[in-house]
């Protein structure tokens, strides 16, 4: 299943740290993880032989939070959605990524992603992603945001995921 994501999804800085351009590393985590299914596929006997993707702890100590209202530009293409996340132990690059939909339509919007820093402490995240014109409106919308750790497997980056949320908010015209 796709999700529609805007060609223009920013990453937005946090005091938590620095942030790279995400749509480049999933993008390069979903044509890994096409590689090596064709490879399953097509050789049965070489995928008994891989390694076995990591499970997530039972108890993951690991949370993500929405904030109960986010802004939508004036222009109503530009969306941010924020809250806060909390993770530890992770081996490779963790991301926040949200995306939004407001009822009666069934496309999610990506609304940009963040490096998570999993140190065990709560952080803020921001999101803010371009949506295209009149998608969305003030009102009720349904957000979900991940917190996914691209995680080293036999050399392939494959998602691992930490914590996932939907929640109804509010989008406000800011």
């Amino acid at each position: 299943m796709s999700v529609p994501t805007s060609t223009s999804a920013t990453a937005t800085a946090t005091a938590s740290g620095p942030v790279r351009p995400v749509r480049s590393v999933l993008a390069g985590a979903a044509a890994c993880g096409a590689l090596l299914l064709g490879a399953v596929v097509a050789a049965p006997s070489v995928a008994s032989a891989a390694p076995e993707p990591p499970a997530a702890p039972a108890a993951s100590p690991a949370s993500v939070t929405v904030d109960p209202v986010g802004l939508i530009a004036p222009d109503g293409r530009r969306v941010t959605l924020s809250g806060t996340y909390r993770c530890t132990d992770a081996s490779g690059p963790v991301l926040v990524g949200s995306s939004v939909r407001q009822e009666p339509a069934v496309t999610r919007y990506g609304i940009g992603g963040t490096q998570a820093q999993c140190d065990g402490r709560t952080h803020r995240w921001e999101n803010t992603g371009s949506v295209p014109s009149d998608a969305l409106e003030a009102g009720a919308a349904d957000v979900e945001v991940t917190l996914v750790e691209l995680s080293p497997v036999g050399g392939l980056p494959l998602p691992l995921f930490h914590a996932s949320l939907r929640q109804d908010i509010t989008l406000d015209r800011g």
